[in-house]
């Protein structure tokens, strides 16, 4: 994909003024974009061109008789080299461009040595014209520089008819080519233009894939794995003979996460669908099982399904933290609504003392629900933000800032 982007720039910096020895872009070449009634008016052109030399050939006199099969043939003769030019300079192949071109020279000149001037130098302005407009332009100059000598021989007013000849031959075949690139220039933008948005689907494909596959991750994979520990040391203690309360109580912790774990995969589900409830209803459902109360600030607005998100994975799992570590702490949830970004932050009054009288220490790495807070951090970290987590007082504190 990005070799392909690449080069459709190159060929558009061509196209707008890249080199000049090059050759004219291919969709300068071909009839792309041509409005109709400019085609129209080409082929009349063309027509009006074709009965001029025809009948320049006819009225000198020099085809009579025998000779007058002669004019048709060779007309069909430059028709033929002037298709079979078209392929030729839409492949860049420069000796059988020039030698088709030379064909058509050639019959100007059988035009010229048997008295039909006016026939021939229409065709010796044509083939400068076709020169300039679709070879590269210093081989159209010198195309345009040989058939100048027949120019002036063809000219009855000399050197200044045959220099004005020339000046609007040139002029006429260049504004031609730029014509030609200017249009081609503009399709090769449209072809870059899309080849950068499919790039951009595709780059937005896959991080919504990352998304995903995160959001499966965070959810599933933690709680199932911790399902199956309790229910392996269940299995466990079943063969052992163990008591039937512990047993109880291995499978009922492990239906509760089963529940816990049921209850985000919904909840990731509505975010990856984008009808997620607003963040703070979500943190008040969360706060409310325990002593905990919720502040929000700031002017309420929907926020980005990634930040949306990382603030309530970070909720949950510092809540969590609470739970395991400091059961019974009251705690604060303030959500802040800033101008740029959103701010969360979890502050507790402290674990309780243990049976040593020390305060029982924080797991910053997992807990529970096997979500992390370092991995709370790589997110907040991806969406361009920041989490910090530490002691203070005699609790712990937790604040999470991401933009939106």
């Amino acid at each position: 994909m990005g070799e392909r982007r690449d080069r459709a720039r190159t060929k558009s910096g061509e196209a707008l003024g890249g080199s000049w020895r090059a050759w004219p872009s291919r969709e300068a070449l071909t009839r792309l974009g041509v409005p109709r009634g400019r085609i129209v008016l080409d082929y009349c052109l063309i027509a009006g061109l074709s009965v001029w030399v025809l009948s320049g050939c006819y009225t000198s006199g020099a085809f009579d008789g025998w000779y007058a099969p002669v004019p048709p043939i060779g007309f069909g003769l430059c028709v033929m080299a002037a298709l079979a030019y078209h392929h030729t300079t839409l492949g860049h192949r420069l000796p059988a461009s020039l030698g088709l071109l030379a064909v058509i020279a050639l019959c100007g000149l059988g035009a010229y040595a048997v008295g039909a001037p006016t026939s021939a130098t229409v065709m010796w302005i044509v083939v400068s014209v076709m020169a300039m407009e679709r070879l590269p332009l210093p081989v159209g100059l010198a195309t345009v520089a040989v058939l100048v000598t027949g120019f002036v021989e063809a000219d009855e007013t000399g050197i200044l008819g045959a220099g004005v000849t020339t000046a609007a031959v040139l002029l006429a075949g260049y504004s031609l080519r730029l014509d030609a690139q200017a249009r081609g220039a503009g399709f090769q933008l449209l072809a870059q233009e899309r080849l950068a948005r499919e790039a951009e689907a595709a780059s937005a494909a896959l991080a919504e894939r990352a998304r995903i596959a995160r959001e499966i991750h965070d959810v599933l994979a933690h709680s199932l794995s911790a399902q199956m520990v309790h229910l392996e040391v269940a299995r466990l203690q079943i063969e052992s003979g163990s008591e039937r309360a512990e047993i109880l109580k291995l499978v009922t912790s492990a239906r509760s996460m089963a529940k816990e774990g049921l209850a985000e995969t919904r909840h990731a589900l509505s975010a990856l669908r984008g009808d997620m409830v607003p963040v703070e209803d979500y943190l008040r459902d969360l706060a409310r099982e325990d002593r905990t109360q919720v502040d929000v600030t700031g002017e309420r607005r929907d926020l980005p399904a990634e930040a949306s998100q990382a603030v309530r994975r970070v909720a949950q799992e510092a809540l969590t933290n609470v739970r395991k570590h400091a059961p019974g702490a009251r705690t604060r949830i303030r959500l802040a609504y800033e101008v740029d970004r959103i701010c969360l932050e979890i502050c507790d009054s402290g674990p309780p003392p243990t049976p040593e009288g020390g305060p029982e220490g924080y797991e910053l790495g997992s807990s529970g629900s096997g979500y992390g807070l370092r991995g709370m951090r790589e997110r907040a970290e991806l969406l361009g933000g920041s989490l910090d987590a530490g002691p203070e007082g005699q609790g712990f504190a937790v604040r999470l800032r991401v933009p939106a």
